[in-house]
């Protein structure tokens, strides 16, 4: 039983350079098929059982009380006893009541009527960016286009500068690659960097406060408290990844899978009026995360395979963005495919990405700019992927192309 996923796809889904290489889209085809509930050991740690099925994802997502995702962490490698505590302040590794406290407080900052209200700057800093490049020719599309929107939109929104907004992008890209056992020396110093920064903002908000989110959190209580200092760096990182990460990831991947597929790309080109349903299917067919963990909080069952109180179970995301039962010719990229139920913000409840409303509204101004201003866009070198088993990413694209 201990390596039957392995065995079953032929694919350790532990390893960072199996994504590094792509998303082993046959080797969760083969486990749908077979074991879409299947053990899966790991050499850093516990291991787990891995879900590869639409439904299972959906259902665990959705049900914080039989899964947790305080308990053992949400990454593979579960955090040791003496971090367990620090960890847990994290959104991300929080079981409501608490999460729920505090996302309410954060989430202000990402509702639909806020994001709604940005919509005019996006679209004047997503031209500024695609300016910025067309007399070059040529770009790294990922840190010129891709990654510059987010970080300059979740900047402005923390009240930040521009140029610290890069910076603190380069910052998680590093700390989301290579996520495997223990972490490395670039990934801690990357961690305390970013720590120092929100340290250090907390300190100039207290004095000059402003209208924008880092000051909002440093005035709200929860549950009649005002955030420690350790709990307003742990906000502050995850808004830089939530804020970041995922429209990163879908602008960038996004654009490699309509170089890919040109007749869809000409298709978007000639019907602008299907840019809403082209990037809810760059969601699916992409899928900006790879996985997270949650652990059993009781003796229960997935599809007639007794879990354990304790046992952790894998939820692949892109797995169940192309499963079968749930997605007619799941592998075929349509940009008009309605409806498109796909989980790549995670499939609702608690933990629903945080930043899902920013990146739709982000990637809706950025195409427009590209698609009309970047003519016979077309790679210029070879794509090199980031080597995560959390985020499926792209670190450069080099690109050229005819200005508009």
């Amino acid at each position: 039983m201990l390596d039957d996923a392995v065995r079953i796809s032929g694919v350790d889904l532990t390893n960072p350079e199996v994504y590094q290489a792509g998303i082993p889209l046959e080797a969760f085809r083969e486990l749908r098929r077979r074991a879409p509930v299947a053990w899966h050991p790991y050499s850093a740690g516990p291991g787990f059982w891995a879900l590869t099925g639409y439904d299972d994802i959906l259902a665990v997502s959705r049900d914080s009380s039989t899964w947790s995702s305080e308990r053992s962490g949400v990454f593979f490698d579960a955090p040791p006893p003496e971090e367990a505590y620090q960890l847990s302040l994290m959104m991300l590794t929080m079981d409501p009541p608490r999460h729920t406290a505090l996302r309410t407080l954060v989430s202000k900052g990402f509702t639909p009527r806020h994001v709604a209200r940005l919509k005019g700057r996006m679209a004047d800093l997503a031209a500024e960016i695609v300016e910025g490049v067309l007399d070059r020719g040529e770009c790294d599309f990922v840190s010129d286009i891709a990654g510059a929107l987010p970080s300059f939109m979740i900047a402005e929104l923390l009240g930040i500068s521009h140029e610290d907004g890069r910076r603190l992008y380069e910052l998680t890209e590093t700390m989301n690659s290579e996520r495997v056992g223990a972490a490395t020396e670039s990934v801690i110093q990357a961690q305390l960097e970013m720590f120092e920064y929100a340290s250090a903002l907390a300190e100039r908000k207290r004095v000059d406060p402003g209208d924008d989110i880092a000051t909002a959190l440093l005035q709200a209580e929860v549950e009649g408290q005002r955030l420690t200092e350790l709990e307003f760096n742990l906000f502050f990182l995850l808004m830089i990844n939530a804020g970041g990460d995922t429209t990163r990831n879908l602008v960038a991947a996004g654009t490699l899978t309509l170089l890919e597929h040109p007749g869809e790309r000409a298709r978007l080109v000639a019907e602008p009026g299907l840019l809403s349903t082209a990037i809810e299917e760059m969601l699916r067919y992409v899928s900006p995360v790879n996985v997270f963990t949650r652990t059993a909080t009781k003796d229960t069952e997935l599809r007639g395979v007794r879990i354990a109180e304790g046992d952790r179970v894998a939820l692949f995301f892109p797995s169940a963005n192309r499963d079968e039962t749930r997605f007619r010719d799941p592998d075929r990229f349509d940009i008009g495919r309605d409806p498109n139920p796909h989980l790549a913000f995670g499939g609702g409840g608690t933990h629903f990405c945080l930043g899902a409303n920013l990146a739709r509204v982000e990637a809706a101004a950025i195409f427009p700019e590209i698609l009309a201003r970047m003519r016979d866009l077309e790679l210029a070198g070879p794509v090199e992927r980031v080597r995560s088993t959390l985020m499926n990413g792209i670190h450069s694209m080099p690109v050229r192309f005819t200005a508009a």
